[in-house]
């Protein structure tokens, strides 16, 4: 399974250059439910794309995300202010009668004091790492559709729900965020050959198990080119709104991913198959299924995921 990935560098531009124009009501929608629910995840990476907006709804939707941002400030540095009076609470119990209560609640205030600085440097940081553009299962990260007449690129959560499911399926299906090449006719059938995507990435992540201890692992090409991974979405609508949402399809990994020690691999279409994979026809199978055997085949390194 493709646990985690990471979208390329300036993903905005390189998504123009395959001739495909930014849905930006569809970012504006999703940045303003964001308002309301911060259950949702979106990559800094993203966000930082509409840093220089060009017209009404790119103002609109820095707006949002600048909202979202001194919201999500104001609740940390609160969570920080009371996990620091717990420290010197406990501080102040160790100094008068050392328990074993008091020590546990200095570690956990400690714990938590570092991981909410660091969450609110990087929310304030200008400059972007390579960890800002990583996203994992539930987040959301820009696809590549065919639309309209047009490629466009749309803001889609990391685990598909298929329309007409009921919301519960996330649950019952908690693993819908990939979608096993052999299994495209079965559990895919209502989506396969009816509506594919494209993700631009750099590198994907997996956990691997390393003398009985689990261990993330990047992998990344070794000419370091971006891939456009085939992908499954599905557009769900229901009582509590719309839903985008999709799925990488991962087939047989290559021998050094096997090698590496995990069992599945997402699958890069060539940039002459694009706009074919982005149009299929639900009558011809056979033709979606060629595009995925003639697939990009890089060189995957591997190393310790930061």
């Amino acid at each position: 399974m493709c646990y985690s990935a990471q979208i390329i560098d300036a993903w905005e531009d390189f998504v123009r250059r395959t001739g495909a124009a930014i849905s930006l009501p569809d970012f504006a929608e999703l940045y303003g439910f964001r308002l309301a629910d911060r259950s949702i995840r979106i990559p800094k990476a993203v966000d930082a794309a509409f840093a220089r907006p060009a017209d009404e709804t790119g103002r609109a939707i820095q707006a949002d995300i600048d909202a979202f941002d001194r919201d999500q400030a104001t609740a940390w540095e609160q969570a920080l202010f009371a996990q620091r009076r717990r420290l010197a609470d406990a501080e102040r119990a160790l100094q008068a009668k050392p328990t074993k209560a008091a020590a546990e609640s200095r570690r956990i205030a400690r714990t938590k004091v570092d991981w909410l600085l660091g969450k609110l440097a990087a929310l304030r940081r200008p400059t972007l790492l390579p960890e800002d553009s990583r996203f994992f299962p539930g987040w959301y990260a820009p696809v590549i559709v065919f639309e309209h007449g047009r490629k466009l690129v749309k803001p889609m959560r990391y685990q598909c729900r298929p329309a007409g499911k009921p919301a519960a399926f996330d649950r019952r299906f908690p693993g819908t965020y990939n979608a096993r090449r052999d299994n495209l006719e079965g559990f895919w059938k209502g989506l396969f050959g009816v509506t594919h995507g494209l993700l631009p990435v750099r590198c994907f992540f997996e956990n691997v198990s390393r003398d009985g201890a689990n261990v993330v692992l990047e992998f990344r090409p070794r000419a370091d080119e971006p891939m456009l991974v085939a992908c499954l979405w599905s557009r769900w609508r229901g009582p509590e709104g719309e839903l985008l949402s999709f799925a990488a399809i991962t087939d047989e990994p290559p021998p050094e991913v096997a090698a590496a020690g995990h069992d599945r691999c997402i699958i890069p279409i060539k940039p002459e198959h694009a706009d074919g994979w982005l149009r299929p026809d639900p009558k011809n199978l056979a033709a979606s299924y060629a595009i995925l055997d003639d697939r990009q085949r890089p060189y995957y390194e591997h190393r310790l995921a930061a």
